[in-house]
């Protein structure tokens, strides 16, 4: 219980592809050549022989940190080293989601100069890039586990920085939409290592504040990009939106050729081995972190195994829609709202990203509620009933779950209305409550059911939510000539309501639903 109870506070802002690094398949019991690696202990999980003799062979061709200190081991890195690494990828977690929506106040301005006037592919130009972010953790995860972190980082960086140079220098707008996909998938790098950066330098119980830090990023971000992005688009256009990104990965790029450093346990061991067998000509020399996998099993379990959870899973299954609405609602608001405060309240192009300082006051203020009560709460009910379970983390869910579709309801019937600008925004920072007081600690709970496939859990969410943030937003611009700003945002409020019972539901009946389903992957 108390190592279980320990690694609670630093899994709130875990994300979903960090810990998909450090997911391997699971051998067959009886193969010491296919052992699954635990990162967390730095060490390689035995074999059923080995733990029913309850000891290991000492092999003397192993591999190993130099003891408990061995400088090489980022995890015995200094104070400095350690915060330069990770302020590096959290500053990179930033520029990501600063993409995704930095553009949405220069899209009409967009669309002018390619000459189209179709809503759907207006909405589309914004919320292409979640796409990238839906199909790039299927590459870049096991990439990482094959050749480390730092290579895949820089890699992703410079892909982002072509990318977003072809989105400045865009010919046609199906040009256009090509590369900020593929720019996406590049740029999602720091939420696929980011969380697993931070479990390679620091133990368990150091992660909160880095965790915390890291976190800021992806919910700052698409806030923070359409202020900026009004202003410029409307002084120099909106091809300097993308001049403005496409510096900021180069940045990101120059910077991690320069400080960034491997942190990844079996790709330094692997080089410390590479190194040994030169020095000494020792060809039977092995890292005790050795991968015995082919990349074609690493690929194939990285693709397979979430996909197997989507369908049979219930818990999986039904959260994960249930994420993947909520996410999608938010990027069909941030895909509509240039409409909404143009049109309704006559915002000009740099006021307009001012909108969205309501979605961000909502976000963080969502954070705070969730970083001071998940871990309290689910620690204060272990004691009560003898011991951790995951559905305590539902509890935060159950406290927060209700402001999306209130705030939904509130933002729609303001803005029809035609009352005061500032009241559909206080409508807009409700959701944005709900929002990441709910996808949190939803996120903790399949982490915290799910364990040694919680990776594959939180991709097979990530997938579906990514999807459906890139698509559902094309239906937003007819939803609201049809039905209007009212009744619009009350169908989706609807919608959530429809949702809201999943939590109490799974929080009665999880442990037994997990238990009837369990199966392996």
């Amino acid at each position: 219980m108390s190592h279980e109870a320990e690694e609670k506070p630093s899994k709130e802002f875990n994300s979903v592809a960090s810990i998909a690094l450090t997911e391997v398949e699971k051998p067959a019991l009886d193969d010491p050549e296919s052992r699954e690696l635990d990162i967390e202990k730095q060490e390689p999980t035995e074999t059923l022989e080995e733990k029913q003799d309850g000891l290991t062979e000492v092999n003397n061709n192993i591999v190993d940190w130099d003891g408990e200190n061995d400088p090489e081991n980022p995890r015995n890195w200094s104070r400095g080293k350690k915060l330069l690494n990770v302020g590096i990828i959290s500053a990179s977690s930033l520029t990501s989601p600063l993409a995704s929506s930095m553009v949405a106040p220069g899209v009409k301005a967009l669309m002018a100069e390619f000459h189209s006037d179709s809503r759907l592919l207006s909405s589309f130009t914004v919320s292409c890039y979640i796409l990238g972010f839906a199909f790039g953790p299927l590459v870049l995860a096991p990439l990482s586990e094959l050749y480390g972190r730092r290579k895949v980082y820089l890699l992703s960086w410079l892909m982002s920085f072509g990318f977003t140079l072809g989105c400045a220098k865009a010919p046609s707008l199906g040009a256009f939409i090509v590369f900020r996909v593929l720019a996406g998938c590049g740029g999602v790098v720091a939420q696929v290592n980011g969380g697993g950066t931070i479990v390679d330098v620091y133990d368990v119980h150091q992660r909160g504040a880095a965790m915390s830090i890291f976190a800021m990023g992806p919910l700052l971000g698409p806030v923070i990009g359409p202020i900026g992005g009004g202003f410029l688009a409307e002084a120099k256009g909106w091809r300097w939106v993308f001049w403005f990104l496409t510096i900021l990965f180069g940045v990101s790029t120059v910077v991690g050729v320069l400080f960034l450093r491997e942190t990844y346990a079996p790709t330094l061991l692997a080089n410390k081995t590479k190194r040994l067998i030169k020095e000494t000509g020792n060809q039977n020399l092995e890292s005790k972190l050795a991968i015995k996998k082919t990349p074609k099993d690493i690929f194939w379990t990285a693709i397979r195994r979430p996909m197997t959870m989507l369908f049979h899973d219930p818990i999986v299954a039904i959260l994960s829609v249930y994420i993947a609405i909520i996410f999608a609602f938010l990027y069909l608001l941030f895909a509509t709202f240039p409409t909404v405060f143009a049109e309704q309240y006559h915002f000009n192009t740099g006021i307009q990203g001012l909108a969205y300082i309501g979605m961000g006051v909502g976000n963080l203020s969502g954070a705070v509620l969730t970083a001071f009560t998940s871990d309290r709460i689910s620690i204060a009910l272990a004691k009560k009933h003898g011991g951790p379970k995951a559905e305590f983390r539902l509890i935060t869910v159950m406290m927060t779950c209700w402001a999306c579709p209130v705030g939904l309801f509130w933002y729609g019937w303001a803005a029809e209305a035609k009352v005061h600008w500032i009241v559909p925004i206080m409508g807009t920072a409700l959701f944005g409550l709900g929002l990441f007081g709910t996808m949190m600690p939803v996120q903790t709970y399949l982490i915290d059911s799910y364990k040694r496939y919680a990776a594959s859990a939180l991709a097979a969410s990530t997938l579906l939510r990514s999807l459906l943030g890139a698509l559902l937003p094309l239906a937003g611009q007819n939803l609201y000539i049809k039905l209007g700003y009212g009744w619009g945002n009350s169908l989706l409020g609807f919608i959530g309501v429809a949702m809201l019972p999943f939590p109490f539901l799974f929080y009665r009946y999880g442990e037994a639903i997990r238990n009837k389903f369990k199966r392996e992957y």
